[in-house]
């Protein structure tokens, strides 16, 4: 039960790694701070689908899951309604490949905005 719980909570970190990777743009416009951190956790993002390697989270999850005594996702709310989302059925290399540049696309126009709006400031 305790692994069980635990890998339900790595997927939801997951989920929230994701999450900051896609739209964490949006929370560095009101927390410039968040910055650097937004910054590696794109990059890492990004490197992961380009590579096509795999995330550590993963392998924590699965291991987790495998110390539970269950294998694959079939269960609980968590596992029903998020895992198509980190881990959908038919992701080619071609789809990692225009996440990655969906990603990189979506944060450069939030990081224009960011820029635009740092200058602002500072006039």
């Amino acid at each position: 039960m305790v692994y069980q719980f635990l890998a339900a909570m790595v997927l939801l970190l997951h989920l929230g790694f994701i999450l900051f990777v896609v739209a964490g743009a949006a929370l560095v416009l009101r927390r410039r701070r968040l910055l650097p951190l937004h910054l590696a956790a794109v990059a890492w993002g990004v490197a992961i689908e380009v590579a096509d390697a795999a995330c550590p989270l993963t392998a924590l999850e699965n291991r987790l899951r495998l110390l539970a005594g269950t294998a694959g996702y079939a269960g609980g709310f968590v596992d029903h309604y998020l895992v198509g989302l980190i881990y959908p059925a038919g992701l080619t290399r071609g789809m990692q490949w225009l996440l990655a540049a969906a990603v990189l696309a979506l944060n450069a126009v939030m990081y224009m905005r960011i820029v635009r709006d740092v200058r602002a400031d500072r006039r």
